[in-house]
């Protein structure tokens, strides 16, 4: 369609460009600038609700048009810089390559929409006809648009549908699909047609012959003119794993992302409530995964009877025997929630450090004492430990600093209530407890503390004043337990054989703390072999110390 202008008086700016004794000879290349003007100020149509005539145009081949100007302005160039630099913009390939669109775009025949048959209905009796003429498919004919797509069958567009006021919108379109690299949809548009059929009203059946089909399809749509929402730099950490393909709830299968425990996700969209769009970090697809809250519903409801081990055991000393079996209350959190469910966890990725401390975590009889031992005897300087204390009174034969640091009940009752300890607890009317500096001071000599820690502790020691590093010790099958065990008791490490009972029991409690608290742990491996363990838990500090990390976002901000 040709463009429209007006012949009127030049512009001033124009005639500066010309010498004043030439003026009078170059009207028509006064108009013919005027008309160039005219290409950047005037739309291809202008809107038929004014209700304005309708301007004829000076010439219909801009490009031509421009050849023309080109040479008269030639004779000018050596007189005026002003016209100089005007030849100079109008032969730039970036211009000439807009004028060149703007005539393909022109010549285009874009027909009007015949008038809707609710045109001419009643409105007095438009509550009977509601069903027949809908006031909301009522739509201004310049408000359409035809969108061209070429897709290969079976290439997912990365969008989805749904039913709004009885029209079939566009739901949302994934980060990175094709139908977003092309960025001619957008979030909220109303779909009509399709190469020229009408699409109905159910958004799944549209869905499929999208799906299928091939080559090039036009799409008849009612703009939203919503803009693009750039993609967040939120990094997730998956704490479960999940297949679409299993999932009733998600709207399209095919647009699902698959992730397994410990995948970090970036999550590009959580506009949806129940629907974020992600996309796995080393690469991919952008693809829909359950929300925080609606995972949270679907899982709301599961029972997780978890039977946690005695408390304690962060407090113990090197040797300490089993009867000895303390409840320890976390001051910062006395009722630790164990019931707490969670999916995603926020983290950012940051340049290799040293963590702080490694916590052992793992059943009653897994191995925890004997790895700590081996750790703290072969690697001396790299290692450290803490020293629970106590207000009893030393037995026979036991020394300070080598098992307890034995101090007053009343400054042991001091402390605690002035907050210096991170855990503490009464057993056989005496207190216990670990004091939160004695950690600090391991930290500050050097070396990695050392934590054999009940998993309630967790909670408070996961934080970026501690910056663990959670080893959690699997049990082993049942027999493979059972020859462990009596190894050890051959060997003198620990002074009594254990039943059967007791070793299902370590497994079972095993699998528990596993299924209960797995979100904290960074590494968990099987205890069949002692000195493989601990090389593997040696090479994955130093692995950690030297890599960039993906670390809790509370730890960085």
């Amino acid at each position: 369609m040709p463009v429209a202008s007006t012949r009127t008086e030049p512009a001033p700016q124009v005639l500066d460009a010309m010498s004043d004794s030439t003026a009078s000879s170059t009207t028509a290349n006064d108009l013919d600038l005027i008309y160039l003007k005219g290409i950047m100020e005037n739309p291809l149509e202008q809107d038929e609700s004014l209700k304005a005539p309708r301007l004829s145009p000076v010439r219909e081949n801009n490009v031509e048009l421009l050849q023309e100007i080109l040479r008269d302005l030639d004779p000018f160039k050596s007189h005026s810089d002003t016209v100089a630099e005007l030849s100079n913009i109008l032969t730039q390939p970036h211009f000439q390559s807009l004028l060149e669109t703007h005539d393909s775009v022109a010549s285009q025949a874009c027909d009007s929409p015949p008038p809707s048959p609710c045109d001419f209905v009643d409105h007095d009796d438009e509550d009977e006809d509601e069903d027949e003429c809908d006031t909301h498919n009522h739509h201004p004919p310049d408000a359409v648009r035809m969108v061209g797509i070429r897709k290969v069958a079976g290439e997912h567009l990365g969008v989805t549908f749904k039913v709004e006021n009885g029209e079939l919108v566009i739901a949302r379109i994934l980060h990175g699909g094709m139908v977003d690299q092309q960025g001619l949809l957008h979030v909220g548009d109303i779909i009509k047609e399709v190469n020229g059929r009408d699409v109905g009203r159910d958004p799944r059946v549209l869905h499929e012959e999208l799906q299928a089909a091939s080559g090039n399809m036009v799409l008849k749509i009612l703009p939203s003119y919503h803009e693009a929402i750039p993609p967040q730099k939120v990094f997730f950490k998956c704490h479960y794993d999940y297949d679409p393909a299993h999932d009733a709830l998600i709207p399209c299968k095919e647009a699902g992302l698959r992730f397994e425990t410990g995948d970090i996700l970036q999550i590009v969209n959580q506009d949806d409530v129940n629907w974020w769009q992600a996309r796995h970090v080393e690469g991919g697809n952008t693809g829909l995964i359950p929300s925080q809250m609606l995972e949270e519903k679907r899982k709301a409801f599961v029972k997780r009877d978890v039977e946690l081990p005695p408390a304690g055991n962060l407090c113990t000393g090197v040797g300490l025997k089993k009867k000895k079996k303390m409840m320890y209350v976390t001051t910062k959190n006395a009722e630790f929630d164990r019931h707490e469910i969670l999916l995603y966890e926020e983290v950012a990725k940051v340049p290799p450090f040293k963590r702080k401390t490694l916590i052992l975590i793992g059943a009653q009889g897994v191995g925890r004492r004997r790895l700590k031992t081996k750790l703290l005897l072969r690697d001396p300087l790299i290692f450290g430990t803490i020293l629970p204390y106590t207000s009893r009174k030393p037995k026979k034969g036991e020394r300070e600093s080598r098992m307890y640091a034995f101090t007053s009940r009343n400054k042991m009752e001091a402390d605690i209530k002035n907050g210096r300890f991170l855990e503490h607890g009464e057993y056989d009317g005496n207190l216990y407890g670990i004091k939160t500096e004695s950690i600090h001071e391991v930290v500050e000599a050097g070396r990695v503390c050392i934590l054999d820690a009940n998993p309630q502790s967790l909670k408070v020691l996961r934080t970026s004043e501690f910056l663990p590093y959670v080893v959690f010790l699997q049990a082993p099958e049942f027999e493979v337990l059972k020859a462990m065990n009596q190894s050890a008791v051959e060997a003198g490490v620990v002074p009594n054989t254990l039943t059967d009972e007791e070793l299902r029991r370590t497994c079972d409690q095993s699998a528990k703390l596993q299924a209960a608290f797995g979100h904290y742990f960074d590494l968990a491996i099987v205890n069949d072999n002692l000195d493989e363990t601990y090389r593997t838990v040696k090479a994955a500090l130093e692995t950690v110390s030297k890599n960039p990390q993906w670390v809790p976002v509370t730890w960085v901000f």
